[in-house]
């Protein structure tokens, strides 16, 4: 086996993968905190090392733990990098209090919003006092109401949050892996775990469902991936470097999200050095996002927007590699939902609805509601009836809204 000493990054070889697997998790466990423990309790038997595969699973009691479930479990599973290669993925199986319709419980396959890149940062660890408890609390209540509703809610932390690896932020075939992938693996939770999902996610994990709704039903034909929401869906973050380093004073409120997008692509492309490309008074910047989670990158006492990236920077590598993370770069394969709040400051409604036009144009079949007032995390919540109204329609077979490829103001709106 090879292994590379980076942020605990470890490559599996096929011949050892199982091993290496478990001695990870448990490696990985020891060196964890104990506020922020990503214990994960006992090994599952793995006959078929494939993506899917349930490794360890515990049950879970912190804040991740939804309120309305009968039974929550922190688990990992075997998925794929954004290289192909094999990964370990952590994340949480959500399982209904209600009793199993025929065929199993449906599931949505949730993806986080954007919480960091460090391993503080994975939702499944998430303690009242975690780094990110304020976004994801709210998020969970939201969550609570699907799985009170008779849905299994999984959720995948991404690749390299919470276990051995870099974090590729914003890399959409990795997302995609980890998003499909925890459904196979809540599979063996629990046997009366359906077939039918949607891939679901806010922010970033609204860019990883349109990259699910593309890949996810040829990655994962065994199951039947019914449709996907998309709240808020990241798009543009190639331009966030560019406009960023061009010095202009509007992009202050993006510097934080910069290292993160630095570290992210490093994490996939190693050749792309985040300490090159900024300057010496942003490396702090770098460092505490690292270590730390967004609160902690924007807690960097302030930068000049036009000192962060080095004078001459060369950011074509950087961009090219963003531009393939863009929404434009794939087609949704089924039935997809976008949602928009109209005071998003983060994720325009222009950002979404130019998605959504290029989606249409494509013949993908789209449904787009937007809510009035509601801003960036407001969204998650404001169109929740309108997701179940989807879902509930999708699982029925019933075919997407008629002229639905422009914003309709959702029935929850704020």
């Amino acid at each position: 086996m090879k292994a590379v000493q980076k942020k605990r990054v470890v490559r599996l070889s096929s011949g050892t993968l199982a091993l290496c697997a478990v001695v990870s998790a448990a490696a990985f466990t020891s060196t964890a905190s104990a506020e922020g423990s990503l214990s994960f309790g006992s090994v599952h038997a793995a006959p078929q090392l494939s993506p899917g595969t349930l490794i360890t699973a515990h049950n879970l009691t912190e804040s991740a733990a939804l309120p309305s479930a009968a039974k929550n479990e922190r688990i990992t599973y075997l998925s794929q990098s954004a290289s192909g290669e094999p990964i370990l993925v952590s994340g949480v199986v959500a399982i209904p209090k209600t009793p199993a319709p025929a065929g199993g419980w449906p599931v949505v396959s949730w993806a986080h919003g954007t919480t960091g890149v460090a391993d503080a940062c994975a939702p499944s660890a998430d303690t009242p006092k975690g780094p990110v408890h304020d976004y994801l609390s709210g998020v969970d209540q939201t969550l609570d109401k699907w799985v009170a509703n008779g849905y299994v809610v999984v959720q995948t932390d991404f690749e390299g949050l919470g276990t051995p690896g870099g974090h590729p932020y914003m890399n959409g075939t990795s997302a995609a892996n980890t998003v499909t992938d925890v459904v196979r693996a809540a599979r063996q939770v629990d046997p009366s775990v359906g077939k039918d999902w949607f891939a679901m996610g806010h922010s970033q994990g609204g860019q990883a469902a349109v990259f699910t709704a593309a890949l996810g039903q040829d990655r994962a034909s065994e199951l039947n991936l019914k449709g996907a929401v998309s709240v808020a869906p990241g798009n543009g973050t190639a331009k966030i470097p560019e406009l960023v380093s061009s010095g202009n004073a509007a992009m202050s409120g993006a510097v934080p999200f910069v290292p993160v997008i630095l570290l992210g692509v490093q994490a996939a492309d190693p050749s792309i050095i985040g300490e090159d490309l900024l300057s010496d008074e942003a490396q702090p910047l770098l460092e505490a996002a690292r270590t730390g989670c967004l609160a902690a990158v924007r807690a960097v006492p302030p930068i000049p927007v036009n000192q962060i990236f080095r004078a001459g920077a060369d950011l074509t590598a950087l961009t090219a590699n963003l531009n393939k993370q863009e929404l434009a770069t794939v087609t949704p394969e089924v039935p997809t939902l976008f949602a928009q709040g109209t005071a998003d400051v983060l994720v325009s409604v222009g950002s979404t609805t130019g998605a959504v036009k290029d989606f249409c144009s494509k013949g993908s079949e789209i449904e787009f509601k937007t809510y009035e007032g509601a801003d960036h995390r407001g969204a998650i919540g404001a169109s929740y009836d309108d997701a179940l109204d989807f879902t509930t329609r999708m699982l029925a077979g019933q075919a997407v809204n008629p002229g639905a490829c422009w914003p309709v103001s959702g029935t929850d709106a704020a």
